[in-house]
């Protein structure tokens, strides 16, 4: 009864606490003349302010031309037997999907062919179309379904293509604009998870029921396959076909952004694979289901740890879905990670890191395990799996360092050899730099390691303009990987960059990442704070050389930051950021990551410890905060722009001085174009370098 009665009194205080009014919920209102007006006006003080420094014009040509060079590595894609890639320039600002033979990439100057131009199509069509990518049909590729958002947001629009015509499909499938996930079941049939009636949505505005289309059937002939219901996160379809063209079919239901059920698709309708909540399925090789494990699975006889990799009979599975015997392809050690894996033909191919370095390795499927062989890559590198090809035992893979170039290797999977096939030219001058790794100490003792890029002649006292980052949320890992655009106007200049990683992430897997969900969110906070504290110690930088950035759940970090520390920082960039978590759940899609923070609607545990400990909620008059710059788009459906918005006028409303910029297109990013993105980066580094560097 006790307890019952206080979890009561908690409830009808976080209900008191709701009742406050918001003076700034007009500014929710995305597309609001009144919103817009009020977007306008801080964008034009921004813009004047920024772009009037020195420094801006050269800049914004830096970023452009890095953003536009046409030295890029153009990235490869394995469809319908040859090499396919999607390319922006300044010739083709919203890009062009184009094609190639496999040896005449290998080429400096390979002979592409347009199959579709963007600028071209979105012209005609009088559409600001965004390319978000394709869905071929397996194993032919010949027929795909090509994404295109107008603007840059989530919400698609589908539509068949044919890649040997070089043309849409008359009459093929086609889906009108919605936040929608597809999956070809076979070559005249789809499954899609879409807003089929009005409202047929979950909480968190993505789809819960999935149906049948069939070619040459309208959308409104569809038939049901299966449904969820409006408290999961979403429902979604994929197909996986390994060398030999078998084919699983699943159905995936989010119950939120970590816990899924899998149920497969056959004759027989669909029945619940029986894989453990907190797992993904990675695809099929040999006639074996591999699958990642973020929690311990104890089934047919077998234990398995958190953080490995397993794998299932396909046939078994098929046979009965609810009795799996899976046996073990890796499992990790005290220091290492799993990062990603993807199949070819016949082999699993899969990153790792250890100790935050980036290992490969090539693993074959035998009648007694999987035989394992490591991949020739270098130290202290970032790896990146690119493209497999799921005809032969071939992939791209890419090693770039912060201060070494990308290079795109192709992989024989079976050989486990690697052959270098392009690399980017230096895009700054790295001579006088180095990298190190050193480690903090975070409040409970934790010892949290950072990577650090700066000058070889660094002088230990406090006034190297250091810029430190981090994400900290969603078992996302943060290695060392080339910028082109900070090494060129940051480090290039005498400026440190610094890479912490906090819990939250997926650096050490994922009791890293579970370290700090929900109520137990400080703990990253802390790790972050710790980091800036040991730099200063360290005599590297100070307080007035300190600048720190991240977006989306790392512009929630920044806004964290900005409040508990502001003492720390002399610049602050908050991008694309989430920074009301009271209201999270009734903006774009924050109700999907309660998962991640905790859901504040239903939970008074997590109502309160937000309420001491969200951004938008604890700024106060009378503090000595940073200048900070705050960024976001207008058409970033997955975030939204509110929280930025909010933010900032809470700001202007306590007397502080900001910058704040909101680009009208470009989704939960930098700009939908070339153009766009390389204006956000200017203004961004332009703010940097005004407020860290002597100039």
């Amino acid at each position: 009864m006790i307890g019952k009665a206080l979890v009561a009194m908690a409830l009808a205080t976080a209900a008191s606490a709701a009742e406050v009014p918001d003076p700034y919920l007009w500014l929710e209102s995305v597309d609001s003349p009144r919103a817009m007006a009020w977007v306008e006006a801080r964008n034009a003080y921004t813009t004047r302010k920024l772009e009037a420094d020195p420094a801006y014009a050269a800049n914004y040509a830096a970023a452009l031309a890095i953003g536009g060079a046409k030295d890029r590595i153009p990235t490869p894609e394995f469809v319908h037997g040859a090499i396919y890639n999607f390319w922006q320039d300044a010739d083709h600002l919203r890009g062009i999907w184009r094609t190639t033979t496999l040896e005449d990439y290998r080429v400096a100057q390979p002979n592409w062919r347009t199959v579709l131009d963007i600028d071209a199509l979105g012209k005609a069509e009088g559409k600001s179309w965004v390319w978000k990518g394709t869905t071929c049909l397996e194993p032919d590729q010949r027929r795909c379904l090509v994404a295109l958002s107008d603007g840059g947001e989530d919400a698609i629009t589908v539509r068949e293509f044919d890649v040997v015509t070089g043309r849409f499909v008359d009459g093929g499938f086609t889906l009108p604009h919605g936040k929608q996930e597809v999956a070809w079941e076979d070559a005249d049939h789809i499954l899609v998870a879409r807003e089929w009636t009005p409202g047929e949505l979950t909480t968190s505005g993505y789809a819960y029921v999935v149906k049948r289309v069939t070619r040459g059937q309208p959308l409104s002939a569809a038939v049901e396959v299966f449904r969820g219901d409006k408290a999961d996160t979403l429902v979604s379809p994929a197909t996986y076909v390994d060398g030999d063209g078998r084919r699983l079919t699943l159905i995936t239901r989010a119950r939120d952004f970590f816990h899924f059920e899998y149920d497969l698709v056959d004759a027989k309708g669909t029945r619940r694979l029986a894989l453990p909540l907190k797992s993904t399925p990675v695809g099929l090789v040999a006639g074996r289901v591999v699958v990642r494990l973020d929690e311990a699975w104890s089934a047919g006889g077998a234990n398995l740890p958190s953080g490995a990799l397993a794998a299932v009979d396909l046939a078994a599975a098929m046979r009965d879905p609810a009795a799996l015997a899976p046996s073990l392809v890796w499992a990790p050690g005290p220091r290492d990670a799993l990062e990603d894996a993807a199949t070819t033909r016949d082999r699993l191919l899969v990153s790792t890191l250890d100790n935050v370095r980036g290992r490969a390795w090539s693993f074959a499927p035998t009648a007694n395990g999987w035989r394992k062989t490591p991949l020739p890559v270098a130290d202290n590198m970032a790896i990146r799996l690119g493209d497999t090809d799921r005809r032969m035992d071939r992939a791209f893979l890419t090693v770039s360092g912060f201060l070494t170039p990308p290079t795109l290797s192709l992989v024989d999977t079976a050989a486990g050899t690697l052959t270098a096939v392009k690399s980017l030219p230096a895009k700054f001058d790295a001579s006088g730099a180095i990298v190190e790794q050193h480690e903090a100490v975070s409040s409970d003792g934790t010892r949290i390691p950072y990577f650090i890029v700066h000058r070889r002649d660094l002088k230990l006292d406090g006034q190297t303009p250091t810029l430190l980052t981090a994400y900290g949320g969603f078992q996302v890992s943060r290695t060392p990987d080339y910028s082109a655009t900070t090494g060129k106007l940051w480090i290039e200049k005498g400026g440190a960059l610094v890479l912490a990683n906090i819990r939250g992430g997926g650096e050490f897997g994922p009791a890293w990442h579970e370290a700090g969900l929900g109520v137990k969110r400080q703990i990253i906070y802390d790790d972050f704070a710790a980091v800036g504290r040991d730099l200063i110690a360290r005599k590297i930088t100070s307080p007035r050389r300190l600048g720190i950035e991240g977006g989306s759940n790392g512009g929630l970090l920044m806004g964290v930051q900005f409040t508990q520390h502001p003492e720390l920082w002399h610049a602050v960039i908050i991008d694309v950021p989430l920074l009301d978590m009271i209201r999270i759940g009734k903006i774009a899609a924050g109700a999907s990551w309660a998962g991640e923070y905790g859901d504040v609607d239903t939970d008074p545990v997590v109502r309160a410890f937000w309420e001491k400990t969200s951004p938008y909620q604890n700024l106060k008059a009378g503090v000595a905060y940073p200048e900070p710059f705050i960024f976001t788009t207008t058409k970033d459906d997955r975030v939204g722009p509110q929280h930025a918005r909010k933010f900032a006028a809470r700001l202007e409303e306590l007397g502080y001085h900001f910058y704040f910029y909101e680009n009208t297109e470009g989704g939960h990013g930098a700009g939908a174009d070339l153009k766009q993105a390389a204006r956000t980066t200017a203004l961004e580094m332009t703010y940097l370098q005004a407020e860290l560097m002597d100039r």
